[in-house]
């Protein structure tokens, strides 16, 4: 039996870009770069080796300061060396969201007891660029429409990891729900999916309630792991 790293390794270092993608939209894909995909062996190896199930959250997709560069999701370089303990030569950059993202992992314990039982994912494990600035799937009609196939298809060889069924947190609000809600009543996924609003949101409109909205995830956290 594979465990839950051989089979993500696997998984990123065979994923593809999105066809048809509309014109004008850039993906963000570092995975065939090779110290990227030395990074995504180095963090599952680390955190992933055993055949545990873990819970999903899942997030919109990759944004060009986190994911975009290290190939782990709501990861950047700073966090990947600062709070994972792997060291890169991708410089030190950060992003909003995964700031507020390993608060809170490091609140409910840090990295090794957080990845134990939970694993961050992405609709779309593929990030985009319109005009040099980050895009959402969702803004855009088109692409939204263009990646559904990919999106369901990702999500399905995902859970082959070795994920729970029973729960699953979307992490980004609206948006992102209603679609990842129509994914899973295609593909019949996960039978709950909690919310919690979207990190950049948090920290860039409600920064002086991060406290209270930390303790909204772990709620979140402690609820699958008690389902």
């Amino acid at each position: 039996m594979k465990t839950f790293a051989e089979s993500a390794i696997s998984f990123f270092a065979s994923l593809s870009i999105p066809e048809n993608l509309p014109e004008g939209v850039v993906p963000l894909f570092p995975y065939n770069d090779p110290p990227v995909k030395e990074l995504v062996r180095k963090f599952y190896t680390r955190f992933f080796s055993d055949t545990n199930l873990r819970f999903m959250l899942v997030g919109i997709n990759p944004g060009r300061f986190g994911a975009g560069i290290t190939g782990i999701n709501f990861t950047a370089p700073r966090q990947l060396r600062e709070d994972c303990g792997i060291s890169h030569e991708l410089g030190n950059s950060s992003e909003l969201s995964a700031e507020f993202i390993y608060s809170v992992i490091n609140a409910f314990g840090g990295a090794k007891a957080f990845y134990r039982h939970f694993y961050l994912a992405a609709v779309s494990p593929v990030g985009f660029v319109q005009n040099g600035k980050n895009l959402n799937y969702y803004d855009d009609p088109r692409l939204m429409a263009s990646i559904l196939p990919y999106a369901l298809d990702c999500m399905q060889r995902q859970l082959r990891f070795g994920v729970h069924r029973t729960v699953a947190i979307c992490i980004g609000g609206d948006k992102n729900y209603k679609f990842l809600k129509a994914m899973n009543e295609a593909g019949n996924f996960f039978a709950e999916i909690l919310t919690v609003p979207h990190p950049r949101f948090i920290l860039q409109y409600r920064r002086s309630s991060q406290e209270s909205y930390i303790q909204q995830y772990l709620s979140a956290l402690d609820y699958c792991l008690h389902k």
